[in-house]
């Protein structure tokens, strides 16, 4: 493939298109000014004005979040796994049924992997414009968001309605529920057991992963963040390395389904037979299934790259802590 063959599979960071009306938290006050990114995949946006950048089915969505300080994505959980790592900024996750079961902090390059089945958010703690990465299991991530019974109540009370169709209508514009269309009913109290309130050392304990440790894993060979054998053992439906300076191999290779390099730290020459392209933290490429190609630092300095590919594994309910 030529290069201009192969750009429209990269994404730079400078030229990702941002959504401010994606969920139904868009108007509530302390999560209106997030903007969301859908980079590869249809994602689980709500609103039809989510710009998608690679639509090509991947078994998985890559998405991102950027916030400014002391904003907030309100309480929702996936049927789907969702994982996150910290481009930029400082992030404080929380979860449970209020949002008061448990949390942590996160720096830039930790990693977390969400378990389905309970209620997220997340927060920019940092003192500027941060940004957060996901990866969300599925090529339909799970048919959407689930959200917390009172993130839908206050939306209502800030103009916007989620239909039971899964789609966003904001009277502030003039929109209303088209005829035959309900409102999103509200989990009940009995479906709410089925969200568990997991501790601390559940979440934490199974699903956290510090950058610096993993940079040391990544001495010798890439680090295995998620996988059957991964330092975050599940099989969420792909595969989380991570790729540093020491570990990245000269030798060409290739996958069965399609890969994705995503920049945390350095500049990456990414070479293959017609081609070669650089990388940047922010930036994603998706690499086609069978092609051969090289993945090396291009600069001198610190360099690590997050590399994820799809499995056979479902993309369905994941690991649930003991």
């Amino acid at each position: 493939m030529t290069p201009a063959e192969m750009e429209p599979r990269i994404v730079r960071y400078g030229d990702l298109m941002p959504c401010k009306t994606a969920f139904i938290d868009a108007h509530t006050p302390g999560s209106d000014q997030k903007e969301n990114f859908t980079i590869i995949g249809g994602g689980v946006s709500e609103s039809p004005d989510q710009h998608v950048h690679i639509s090509i089915p991947h078994g998985f969505n890559i998405g991102a979040a950027g916030q400014p300080p002391k904003c907030r994505n309100s309480l929702h959980s996936h049927r789907t796994a969702e994982v996150f790592f910290v481009l930029s900024g400082r992030w404080r996750f929380f979860w449970g049924r209020w949002g008061t079961a448990g949390e942590v902090v996160l720096e830039e390059g930790d990693i977390i992997n969400i378990p389905t089945g309970i209620f997220r958010g997340f927060e920019n703690i940092g003192t500027d414009y941060g940004m957060i990465m996901a990866i969300l299991g599925g090529d339909d991530a799970g048919g959407g968001v689930i959200w917390a019974p009172q993130v839908i109540e206050d939306a209502t009370d800030h103009g916007l309605v989620l239909g039971e169709n899964g789609s966003l209508y904001d009277s502030k514009k003039g929109e209303n529920l088209p005829e035959g269309v309900n409102p999103m009913p509200l989990l009940t109290s009995e479906e709410l057991t089925d969200f568990p309130e997991m501790s601390p050392a559940q979440v934490v304990g199974m699903g956290v992963r510090r950058y610096w440790d993993m940079v040391c894993l990544a001495k010798d060979a890439p680090c295995k963040v998620i996988g059957e054998t991964g330092i975050i053992r599940d099989k969420p439906g792909f595969e989380v390395d991570l790729i540093t300076r020491s570990s990245a191999s000269d030798t060409w290779h290739s996958h069965s389904k399609p890969c994705v390099l995503m920049p945390m730290r350095g500049h990456w020459r990414i070479t293959w037979e017609g081609g070669a392209a650089t990388l940047a933290p922010g930036d994603t490429m998706s690499m086609p299934e069978n092609m051969p190609h090289l993945v090396l630092p291009s600069m001198t300095g610190e360099a690590s790259l997050y590399h994820i590919v799809g499995t056979d594994d479902p993309a369905g309910p994941t690991w649930v802590p003991e």
